[in-house]
């Protein structure tokens, strides 16, 4: 195990190798955040055919340069694993195996090495060899089928999901394989696929499916169970509840002369509410469209409503509540100078405290510090590996 400034974070003394693109960036972000020494891998700046843009999910990663293509490299790589404890890599199946650094091959150098691969669909199966990309391990994990308006076209979630839920599966599974090391003293390979994660985390669809053959259906501003909606609002949008508190809710519309017919009593039976959910949503859109945001949610909350605005991205970035908290951190482009925030870490831990670096790595940055300080290699033989265009 290696030794990093002595910190007392959660993976404080833990060595880790990146090998990954975006698909699986995040994951080793975590493990960096978590006080593991990570160097990221990559390609000299010779071999690269484009400028890389900043990324932040390198938060915190030492940054050295080499070419796995090339047998020189290999051998040095080897080397590094021989005294890392997890490598995350996203290789397509099989391309390690081809290069001699696959994790059969490299556990005989190190038998306590945890190797993640976090690849599209995993090591085997059919759809082992697809093209593929987060947007289609969302369509094929089921994701996209249940997002969007009833009456629209399936619509594809916000961001990359898939790939950065991987990641949290991946960064989960390591730490499990971590805690079993301590008791067997062997590493082990973890196989993450993204369609799987994407797949897991479908909630409600595929239990409702295997246990009551129920096919869940695009309900778009509709919560699932009906529980939920957004409203549009004068100045905005808000999320309500639409059954909780029934009698309270509706009093409120009442006094302000906007009711309708639900003061009726019929419509104290949930069932019949359901029945007729389209008519109330058409009462309480009049109604939330004649209110600011901010009065409904104010007064909503004050009445034990769990009622909130729908933030606009600015609004999320001024929250008074991530403010106080310190979510965001200040970051600087070592490349362009710009300085800008980034989301920090979502987990307090009082003891092995969980905290985002705000250093971003520049390619090979570290290439003397890693090589001759810790992997023991001469100046010499540095230079030739610079020249070969090796590192």
């Amino acid at each position: 195990m290696s030794q990093t400034d002595g910190n007392n974070s959660a993976l404080s003394g833990y060595r880790v190798l990146d090998l990954t693109v975006e698909r699986g960036m995040l994951c080793s972000r975590l493990l960096a955040d978590m006080g593991a020494s990570v160097i990221r891998v990559e390609k000299p700046a010779g071999n690269v055919k484009q400028k890389q843009p900043c990324q932040p999910d390198n938060l915190g990663k030492r940054s050295v340069t080499l070419e796995l293509e090339v047998e020189r490299g290999q051998e040095v790589f080897r080397k590094l694993v021989g005294k890392t404890d997890i490598v995350v890599e996203s290789y397509p199946p099989g391309h390690l195996k081809g290069l001699g650094l696959d994790y059969a091959t490299l556990e005989r150098i190190n038998p306590r090495l945890v190797m993640a691969s976090i690849t599209d669909f995993g090591q085997d199966g059919p759809y082992r060899d697809y093209r593929s990309s987060d947007l289609v391990a969302l369509a094929l994990g089921g994701q996209v089928n249940i997002c969007g308006e009833a009456d629209m076209p399936p619509l594809k979630p916000f961001g990359n999901q898939a790939e950065y839920t991987a990641c949290l599966m991946a960064a989960i599974g390591i730490m499990l394989a971590l805690r079993e090391r301590h008791a067997s003293g062997r590493g082990q390979h973890l196989d993450i696929s993204l369609q799987e994660s994407v797949a897991a985390t479908l909630d409600h669809v595929l239990v409702r499916y295997f246990y009551q053959q129920e096919i869940a259906s695009r309900q778009g501003r509709l919560y699932w169970n009906n529980a939920y909606r957004v409203f549009p609002c004068r100045d905005g949008h808000i999320l309500l509840s639409l059954f909780q508190q029934w009698q309270t809710l509706v009093e409120w519309l009442d006094d302000e002369g906007m009711a309708g017919d639900l003061t009726d009593e019929k419509w104290l039976d949930r069932d019949r509410r359901v029945e007729g959910l389209d008519h109330i949503v058409e009462v309480l859109e009049r109604w939330t469209e004649s209110h600011t945001v901010a009065e409904l949610v104010e007064k909503g909350q004050s009445m034990r409503f769990p009622w909130a605005e729908i933030a606009s991205i600015p609004r999320v970035a001024e929250s008074p509540q991530l403010k106080e908290r310190d979510f965001f951190i200040d970051l600087t482009d070592p490349e362009s100078g710009k300085r800008f925030q980034y989301p920090g870490v979502p987990v307090k831990l009082n003891h092995s405290p969980w905290i985002a670096s705000s250093s971003l790595p520049v390619a090979g940055k570290h290439n003397f510090e890693i090589y001759r300080g810790e992997l023991g290699l001469s100046e010499e033989e540095v230079k030739t590996l610079m020249e070969e265009g090796v590192i």
